[in-house]
C-alpha cells in the first residue's frame, strides 16, 4: 500500500509571507521518515471558510492523510476544526483524543488546549494538527502507527 498525504498550514502569517512555515516542514519529514510520500503541501489563511475550501479540493479523489498544522487553540482566528467540520463526512474523536492524551503525557500539558478533530472524506483521512513544530510532531507520532489501517479501511480494504 502506497501511503500519500498532503500538509495544509493554516496561518495568516505564513499566508502572508511574514512567518516561516515551520511546522510544516517538520510535519514533511516525519512524514517522509514514517515512509509516506507528501504529495503536497500548501498554505491558508485562517477562518472557516478558507480552511474549508482547501480542505475540499485537498481531499477531492484523494486517497490519503491530509494534515493541518495551526488554527486549533482559542485565539480569535484559530478556527480550523470548525473549517474542517464542514467538509468531514465523519468524524473520528479517538484520534483527535489520542493526540491529546500524548501531548499532554510529553510533559507540556497544552493538549488539552487543542480543539483538533479528525474524520474522513471520502478515502481521505484529516487530522487537525497544533501549529508548533513540536506539539505538530508529537501529535502525528502518536496517531502514524494506526493511520495506514485506517487509511486501507477507508479505501475498501477488510484487513481483518
Amino acid at each position: 500500500m502506497t501511503l500519500a498525504a498532503k500538509i495544509l498550514t493554516v496561518s495568516d502569517g505564513v499566508a502572508a509571507g511574514t512567518r516561516e512555515d515551520r511546522s510544516g516542514a517538520a510535519l514533511e519529514e516525519c512524514l517522509v521518515g514514517a515512509g509516506f510520500t507528501v504529495v503536497e503541501r500548501r498554505v491558508a489563511s485562517d477562518g472557516i471558510e478558507d480552511v474549508a475550501a482547501a480542505l475540499t479540493d485537498a481531499t477531492r479523489d484523494f486517497a490519503g492523510l491530509v494534515v493541518t498544522t495551526g488554527g486549533t487553540g482559542f485565539g480569535p482566528r484559530d478556527l480550523t476544526p470548525e473549517g474542517t467540520r464542514r467538509v468531514l463526512e465523519r468524524e473520528a474523536p479517538g484520534l483527535a483524543e489520542a493526540m491529546r492524551i500524548a501531548s499532554d503525557a510529553a510533559g507540556r500539558g497544552f493538549g488539552m488546549l487543542s480543539r483538533g478533530v479528525c474524520g474522513s472524506v471520502g478515502a481521505a483521512l484529516v487530522c487537525n494538527l497544533p501549529g508548533s513544530s513540536t506539539g505538530a510532531r508529537e501529535c502525528l507520532e502518536a496517531i502514524l502507527p494506526v493511520v495506514p489501517h485506517a487509511l486501507d479501511l477507508l479505501a475498501g480494504g477488510h484487513p481483518h
